[in-house]
């Protein structure tokens, strides 16, 4: 706030001692001075609410405002949560500015398919939804999640978001690669 305007703030009879180089005038320089720092962070707060322009410390807890924390938690293989995202902040970043439409499409091929996109930051993710056993029989409630072979470092995160994002009541498998044999499997 400039002293201006808080002298439009002070009672009349304040007003009329203003210019006379009183102490009211250092003073209210003095509150300019203070309330700087301040303007000028409300000045760019949306900056710190967009996940793709704030700073990186600050990505990890937008997660928790979009539901997206469990990223960051403990792996459903029990290992310890990440100190940060494996793609990197960036891609966790994105994953928060693309959480409404993974919301609106959650349990679905389509919102499966993009959330992992979007997470590793690589393309040629494919959901089979018509798998079938190795007597040839289709199997119910079960999907097979393709992945590229440049995912085969984010395998453990594959798996942690498909289990995650799929239906509760539906099996997985996750492969990697041009082989098609399943590198993770999760009944």
């Amino acid at each position: 706030m400039r002293q201006a305007e808080i002298e439009q703030l002070l009672p009349g009879v304040f007003q009329l001692t203003l210019g006379a180089d009183t102490p009211l005038d250092m003073f209210l320089g003095i509150m300019e001075e203070l309330h700087d720092p301040s303007e000028q962070i409300l000045a760019g707060l949306e900056r710190f609410f967009d996940p793709r322009r704030t700073d990186d410390p600050f990505v990890p807890y937008l997660t928790g405002w979009t539901g997206l924390d469990w990223l960051l938690e403990e792996s459903p293989n029990g290992r310890e949560a990440p100190e940060v995202f494996p793609p990197g902040l960036g891609r966790l970043g994105e994953l928060v500015a693309e959480a409404t439409f993974h919301l609106r499409w959650r349990g679905t091929s389509r919102g499966l398919v993009h959330f992992l996109e979007t997470a590793t930051g690589l393309t040629g993710f494919e959901v089979c939804e018509q798998v079938t056993g190795d007597d040839g029989a289709r199997r119910p409630y079960h999907v097979r999640v393709r992945a590229p072979a440049a995912a085969v470092a984010y395998r453990e995160l594959i798996d942690h978001i498909v289990e995650h994002e799929k239906p509760a009541h539906v099996t997985h498998e996750v492969t990697i690669g041009s082989d098609r044999e399943p590198v993770l499997r999760r009944e």
